[in-house]
């Protein structure tokens, strides 16, 4: 008998399988998909990964077997944790506090993974911030039998471009895909909005959807407001346009509710604006649209057009999206610092498996199997689940990953722009003044709010407190802060990500 013990996530495809695996199409969406999984690992075994699209992670066990069979799909948009007792007792769930609730958890901190997070904001790898509670990581799968843990690599991104095709035929791939992709996504009888933020990406699926409502993030300073622009998007496209606007004070106040409802540290400051989006969407909708992925799989990122400048030398320094501190500089404010624990020596396996690429191709690679899973989708799946809301991406797909891997790099980035083929797709259904305005990111006045004392008492409170000190130089930490107050304004990426772990801490080890 196999019995699906714990799942997360959303099936595309479920009307193909089912067919193909006998099940009724009839029956409510968990009983249904439930039934996929279970027929599709009796059919496929390890292999069932690659006939379903969606989001997925789940724990299946065989009694006929006695084995605890654990899969996370290709690029990790759903996380999956586990951990071994001291008994020997295998833990896990598709959330580490439920590992937390189990019988012989033992809640220690993980103390050199804030050496790798003052670096990247967010942590990669295996290892998570609670001493022994692993990732499953992307395109892999894990058995549990006899007390062995086996993992094994069914998936990894792998780049092949073809270069017979025109940017016209690329862009009508891409199109064509994607809307066989929105005839998946969602059921008739089910009522999706769409997140839209200024930019191509959310744009681009709300044009396709047939969701009638958007929703979006502003703020009063028109500067780093994008709402605007996505209300022009929305006015152009005939939806309804609800706009969440958020204050200094509602910012600062759920910081301490998205470190816990993320389970660990996160320093990307637009995370808590999206959780602010979150709780403003669930008022209206169970399920929501977003546009996330297309950036690390079609080059998005400003920095993508470096590229060839930086050349090999990629290997010695790209970890991914975000490099926030030095080793000289942890070295010199954190209490511990452990030797040969780098950034850098955690993607070394993915610049082994892409030798011979080109640098975008690289630079995609890295942020597809680190940034991606490490940030911006534990963004997504914690803050939507902790708000009550569910958020389908349908550009993270293995069906539009693969035209990204057979694409050459040229139809990418360009001197001048950036998802030069996706935008050339989405100006089939948008003007063009929408599918190539330049990108601005899920931005935040973070910057500005941070220096106003009347919004930054929490994070004096912290640099100065008991916490800091336990791990941290406290009068060099504070420096960093007054630098950032007086003299260089980009210290606010390093005294956010500082303040978010003490923040964490404080949630995890202090409070509980």
């Amino acid at each position: 008998m196999i019995e699906l013990k714990k799942y997360s996530g959303h099936i595309r495809n479920h009307k193909a399988l089912c067919e193909e695996l006998g099940i009724d199409t009839d029956l409510p969406r968990a009983e249904k998909e439930s039934k996929i999984i279970i027929a599709a690992y009796k059919k496929w075994g390890g292999d069932m990964a690659n006939h379903i699209y969606g989001m997925f992670s789940f724990a299946l066990y065989d009694s006929d077997n006695d084995t605890l069979f654990c899969l996370r799909d290709q690029f990790g948009t759903k996380p999956f944790y586990y951990y071994l007792t001291d008994d020997g007792e295998l833990l896990y769930g598709t959330t580490i506090r439920e590992i937390m609730e189990q019988d012989g958890f033992e809640k220690k901190l993980n103390q050199k993974m804030l050496q790798i997070y003052l670096t990247m904001t967010y942590t990669t790898g295996e290892e998570t911030f609670f001493e022994g509670v692993k990732k499953l990581l992307p395109g892999r799968y894990m058995t549990f039998k006899d007390g062995e843990i086996k993992i094994t690599r069914y998936f990894r991104p792998t780049f092949n471009p073809d270069n017979t095709k025109t940017l016209d035929e690329w862009a009508n791939e891409i199109h064509t895909t994607l809307g066989e992709i929105m005839k998946d996504v969602k059921t008739d009888d089910e009522y999706v909005e769409s997140f839209l933020s200024g930019g191509v990406d959310s744009s681009y699926v709300l044009a396709v959807s047939d969701a009638t409502t958007c929703n979006s993030c502003g703020y009063d300073d028109s500067r780093l407001d994008e709402s605007g622009m996505a209300r022009e998007t929305a006015n152009i496209l005939d939806k309804k346009f609800n706009r969440c606007l958020i204050t200094p004070e509602q910012y600062f106040d759920i910081v301490p509710y998205v470190m816990y409802n993320m389970e660990q540290p996160l320093g990307d400051a637009s995370a808590v604006a999206f959780a602010l989006g979150c709780i403003a969407t669930a008022k209206g909708t169970g399920i929501c649209y977003s546009g996330e992925g297309a950036d690390e799989f079609f080059g998005g990122y400003n920095m993508y057009r470096n590229a060839e400048r930086y050349g090999d030398n990629l290997k010695t320094f790209y970890v991914g999206n975000t490099n926030i501190m030095k080793e000289d500089e942890k070295r010199q404010i954190l209490k511990k610092y452990y030797d040969n624990f780098e950034p850098i020596d955690l993607v070394k396996e993915i610049y082994l498996e892409n030798e011979g690429l080109d640098p975008l191709s690289k630079m995609s690679d890295v942020d597809i199997q680190v940034w991606l899973e490490g940030d911006i989708y534990l963004n997504v799946d914690k803050m939507s689940r902790a708000a009550g809301l569910e958020v389908r991406m349908p550009l993270t797909d293995m069906r539009i990953f693969d035209i990204a891997s057979r694409m050459p790099s040229k139809y990418k980035v360009n001197d001048e722009q950036n998802k030069v083929a996706l935008r050339t797709a989405a100006a089939k259904v948008l003007p063009e003044e929408i599918a190539f305005r330049k990108k601005l990111g899920f931005v935040v006045p973070i910057r500005m709010w941070m220096a106003d004392e009347r919004y930054n008492g929490d994070v004096i409170r912290l640099f100065n407190s008991e916490i800091a000190d336990k791990f941290f130089d406290r009068e060099k930490i504070n420096k960093i802060f007054d630098d950032y107050l007086n003299v260089d304004s980009d210290n606010w990426r390093k005294v956010w990500t500082i303040y978010t772990f003490l923040v964490w801490y404080e949630e995890y080890f202090v409070k509980r």
